[in-house]
C-alpha cells in the first residue's frame, strides 16, 4: 500500500529516500519532481489516499509549504515532513519530535517520525512545534507571512529575507506576541509569502529572539513569587 509521497527535484537523492523507507518500513513510495508532477499523478489515481508527504522545502518548480496546503486541502489527516536546504550545523535549536529534516538526513530520525506519522488517527492535524516553523523560515531567508493557530489562538509572523520583523495576536504585537506565539508549543500554519508587514516593531536577530521567547515562557510558568527572581 501507498503511504508516501516523496517530492524531490534531484532523482538520485528521491530514489534514495524510496529505497530507505522500503527497506525500513516495508511501505511503497511515489516519487515525482514538482508540484506539477505531484497534482497530475495524484488526478490519475483518485482512489488513492497518502498518509505522508516527504518533500523539499523549496527547489525548482516546487514550494513545499504551497504543496503542503494544497495536498492538506485534498487528504484530510496527510502529515507533512519537510526537507529544507540548509545543512543540519546551521540549525540553531532542536526540538523534540520534529518533521524537518535538513541535511545530512538522520534516517534513523526520518524513519521513526514516519512511523509515527502513519499510526496516527487518519484525520489527525499536521502539527509542528512554533520554533521549527518559524526556525526554517528564517534558516531559509523566507518572506512573507506565517500564520499559526493552535485551538482558538491566532498568531502571525512576518519576514523579510529571513528576519522576523513583526508579529501580532490578539492582544500582544511586536516581542510580546512572539513571545506568547512561541510558547504555544504545537501549531497549525499556512504561509503567505507576497504578505508584508506595515509596521517593523522587531529588530532583535531571530535566533536570539527565539531563545529569549523560551525563555520568557520558563519564567512565567514559575509561581509569582519565583517570577521576580527569575
Amino acid at each position: 500500500m501507498t503511504q508516501l509521497l516523496i517530492v524531490h527535484r534531484d532523482p538520485e537523492i528521491g530514489r534514495d529516500l524510496v529505497q530507505l523507507v522500503k527497506d525500513y518500513t516495508g511501505y511503497e513510495s511515489v516519487l515525482t519532481h514538482s508540484e506539477s508532477e505531484t497534482l497530475v499523478w495524484l488526478r490519475r489515481q483518485p482512489n488513492l489516499r497518502p498518509r505522508i508527504l516527504l518533500t523539499q522545502l523549496q527547489a525548482p518548480g516546487l514550494d513545499g509549504f504551497i504543496l503542503g496546503a494544497l495536498l492538506g486541502e485534498m487528504f484530510s489527516g496527510l502529515q507533512t515532513l519537510f526537507l529544507p536546504a540548509y545543512a543540519a550545523s546551521e540549525q540553531r535549536m532542536e526540538v523534540a519530535g520534529s518533521k524537518i529534516f535538513p541535511e545530512p538526513i538522520d534516517g534513523e530520525r526520518l524513519i521513526s517520525t514516519i512511523e509515527r506519522s502513519v499510526r496516527m488517527f487518519s484525520d489527525a492535524p499536521d502539527l509542528f512545534h512554533v520554533l521549527d516553523i518559524l526556525q526554517m523560515c528564517c534558516l531559509s531567508r523566507r518572506s512573507g507571512a506565517v500564520q499559526m493557530v493552535s485551538g482558538s489562538n491566532v498568531g502571525t509572523a512576518y519576514m523579510r529575507d529571513g528576519q522576523i520583523v513583526h508579529a501580532e495576536t490578539a492582544t500582544e504585537y511586536g516581542d510580546g506576541a512572539l513571545f506568547e506565539i512561541v510558547n504555544w508549543g504545537e501549531i497549525e500554519f499556512a504561509y503567505e509569502r507576497g504578505v508584508h508587514a506595515g509596521v517593523e516593531t522587531i529588530k532583535k536577530a531571530w535566533n536570539a529572539l527565539l531563545i529569549d521567547a523560551l525563555e520568557e515562557g520558563r519564567r512565567r510558568a514559575l509561581p509569582a513569587w519565583r517570577q521576580q527572581t527569575a
